[in-house]
């Protein structure tokens, strides 16, 4: 049966509940977990989530079953998450996903939610405060949006005579894209940049903006911490090495595909703690008493081919503080 006969149920989440084993399931804890993009991007990813797991004494098809939900638009997450509390799920993760950790916050006040969020949990309404959360909800905060400022300097440290920069940012995904808008607005002009918005939620708008590129070229670019770019990582690549600019990018699997830079949270590291925390949280840990777990793990991470193939001669001083280097 082909992987499309699959996807279906709420528009582009894959459910996994096969009727022949749901009598077994039905004795094991189910973990519902929600993430936006596929199985292949973030095979990494899971893996470190079930790691977590096992470091708490759960191993996925013995003594606790998860069910994977894989999205590709964002405004799908309140449909499942409505079935999920009605079905009485034990624990709903949502690492990387926001507007899923949001949706599950405003449907249920009991099942327990571990979250992945870039922004500061609190703003976002998940949790009373990061020391005591007080309610069903907890999870890590991995910082993709404060840390803009810092992604810019690295910038302009390696490309030193950039002025203007182009940022592509999703305004379908606006609890990330706002915080990171605000702090590239105030962090630019602090350093001598000049940014150019490109406002970037579909595919045309994608292949739109690099064609904008053959008339009116930027020096550098900037691509926003956003699932919608990740899941697109080899085209940005691609595409940045095509029309022979310079960007950086808020994760390191863009450079391991052939992007030249990357400064942010170690995500599988991220995954893994989530992981840990809903391990506890099936052993009996209130979220209330859990503390949000903010990352403390960041990644500079630099591809020399990448720079040679731009004509990009690396200052000692930024190798000197590079975290790895693909060469």
């Amino acid at each position: 049966m082909k992987r499309r006969r699959f996807i279906g149920l709420f528009g582009g989440a894959a459910v996994a509940w096969p009727l022949a084993t749901a009598a077994q399931q039905a004795s094991k804890p189910v973990v519902a977990f929600l993430r936006v993009g596929s199985p292949d991007t973030s095979a990494r990813y899971v893996a470190a989530f079930r790691k977590g797991l096992v470091e708490t004494g759960y191993t996925e098809n013995q003594n606790v079953t998860v069910e994977y939900h894989w999205f590709d638009h964002f405004d799908r997450a309140p449909a499942l998450v409505t079935d999920l509390v009605r079905r009485q799920v034990a624990v709903i993760v949502t690492p990387g996903f926001t507007q899923a950790a949001v949706a599950a916050k405003a449907a249920t006040t009991s099942i327990p939610i571990v979250f992945g969020v870039p922004a500061d949990p609190v703003q976002l309404g998940l949790v009373a405060s990061l020391s005591r959360p007080g309610g069903n909800a907890t999870g890590v905060n991995f910082f993709a949006t404060e840390i803009v400022g810092k992604r810019l300097r690295l910038l302009h440290d390696l490309v030193p005579k950039a002025v203007r920069i182009a940022a592509f940012l999703n305004p379908a995904n606006p609890t990330t894209t706002a915080p990171t808008l605000r702090d590239l607005q105030e962090a630019a002009p602090a350093i001598g940049l000049q940014t150019q918005i490109l406002n970037t939620t579909t595919i045309a708008d994608k292949d739109a903006a690099f064609g904008g590129f053959e008339r009116d070229r930027p020096d550098a670019l900037f691509v926003g911490p956003d699932s919608f770019f990740f899941e697109r990582r080899f085209q940005f690549v691609e595409l940045t090495a095509r029309h022979k600019i310079p960007a950086i990018f808020a994760f390191r699997a863009f450079v391991e595909a052939g992007g030249l830079m990357s400064y942010g949270t170690d995500l599988t590291d991220m995954f893994r703690q989530v992981g840990v925390y809903t391990g506890r949280v099936l052993k009996g840990a209130r979220p209330a008493d859990l503390p949000v777990l903010q990352s403390t793990k960041f990644e500079f991470v630099l591809n020399l081919s990448t720079a040679k193939a731009l004509g990009i001669e690396v200052p000692s001083g930024v190798l000197s503080i590079v975290d790895e280097v693909i060469d």
